[in-house]
């Protein structure tokens, strides 16, 4: 199946995506794509955004037990972290 749609590039970047593409792939307001740049040219693909945990469970299990060991306080979460590889 081949379909050629085009769009025109607002001053702020944007692109309306035709209507018959947004049937066809279920695309609706607040739907995520996905840019893919390639040596062929730039393809867009529906996407999903999940969301993460800041930490895994393990980090968080080590993160409970120092705090009741030891009840320590970090400024950042990189601070955490880089202490939590440490153990």
């Amino acid at each position: 199946m081949e379909i050629l749609e085009s769009a025109v590039l607002t001053s702020k970047g944007q692109l309306t995506v035709p209507s018959p593409i947004r049937d066809i792939f279920g695309l609706k307001k607040g739907s995520v794509v996905i840019f893919k740049i390639t040596e062929k040219g730039i393809f867009f693909m529906p996407g999903e955004i999940k969301p993460k945990d800041s930490y895994t469970r393990e980090e968080w299990e080590k993160v409970e037990k120092l705090v009741a060991e030891q009840g320590r306080v970090y400024a950042s979460s990189r601070g955490a972290r880089k202490h939590l590889r440490s153990l």
